[in-house]
């Protein structure tokens, strides 16, 4: 049985660890207001870009883009994880995670070879400590994204949609070359509620526009027009679908950044609720050992008494 001295240590310790966690909770609450507002403000952008590009595929006809025609037997497949840099989320990095190892799985039974390129410290440790190669990485900014951050990636990952697979492309930091890739797949955490964030699995090119788009834009009422287009449909293709992969990786990102400070706040105040239940329960332990203490020592001057007086 543990003495008073230990349990008053354990005591201390478990509120210093609860002052810690408080603190988590407060941060990331008032963080997740800041990350669901960046959320909210970006999806006009991305609802105008989604009409222009609609507008413009119709006026261009049979237009063939290399974002948006489908390889023949494709080999390699890209894929960027959107991970946190600091833990103490709960389950958010290990949801997406699995997530991203399912679709590794997958794009394996179908014949080509996943190629990982990871956002966040946590995926890049993840991998690393299981020897899993990491074709590039970005790190620092997982929970207040920019838009270079995002474009800064897509960039690179665009150039190596079309070069194709077989082909070398440039490292932006000049450090050697990297064979193209036939495939763009995306892997994230979607913000659902305060309570529920959900792993999303997206491929970003060849571009398609999934349902969760669909739904995002319909949030957002316009009323129709017509464009007209200077200089041609074909020339703004090539201009404006790059930058739409890269708004597209941006809005991944700002839900992810919403779903770290949910998660975080979720997992700090149960961490918060189940340091103080420990506090409790020692302080119980402690107080009963202390009054058996004070039992036993009232009987031994109790006992020494009466030997006395006999």
């Amino acid at each position: 049985m543990a003495s008073i001295r230990e349990l008053r240590s354990r005591i201390r310790s478990v509120n210093s660890t609860k002052k810690i966690t408080k603190a988590q909770e407060l941060i990331a609450t008032s963080r997740i207001t800041k990350a669901q507002a960046r959320v909210a403000a970006a999806k006009p952008y991305s609802h105008e870009m989604t009409e222009v590009l609609s507008e413009l595929a119709s006026n261009a006809g049979s237009l063939e883009h290399p974002l948006l025609v489908e390889r023949d037997e494709p080999k390699r497949a890209a894929i960027l994880i959107v991970t946190s840099d600091r833990g103490m989320c709960g389950g958010y990095n290990a949801n997406v995670l699995r997530a991203a190892r399912e679709l590794m799985a997958l794009v394996r039974d179908e014949g080509k070879e996943p190629v990982l390129f990871v956002m966040g410290q946590k995926g890049v440790g993840f991998f690393s400590f299981r020897g899993t190669e990491i074709a590039d990485s970005w790190t620092g900014f997982s929970q207040a994204p920019d838009y270079t951050d995002a474009a800064a990636a897509t960039g690179f990952l665009v150039d190596l949609f079309l070069a194709g697979s077989g082909e070398q492309v440039d490292r932006p930091d000049g450090e050697g070359t990297l064979e193209g890739v036939d495939e763009l797949h995306l892997v994230y955490t979607r913000f659902v509620s305060m309570l529920t964030q959900a792993p999303e699995v997206r491929r970003v090119a060849p571009l398609v526009v999934s349902e969760a788009d669909a739904e995002q834009d319909a949030e957002i009422h316009t009323p129709s027009r017509n464009y007209s287009f200077e200089p041609a449909p074909e020339a703004l293709l090539d201009a404006l679908l790059p930058k739409y992969v890269a708004t597209r990786v941006f809005a991944a990102l700002l839900d992810s950044a919403a779903s770290e400070s949910a998660a975080r706040r979720t997992a700090m105040k149960a961490a918060t609720d189940n340091a103080e239940e420990l506090a409790t329960s020692l302080s119980r332990e402690a107080n009963q050992l202390r009054q058996a203490q004070i039992t036993q020592e009232i009987s031994e001057i109790v006992g020494g008494s009466s030997a006395l007086a006999n």
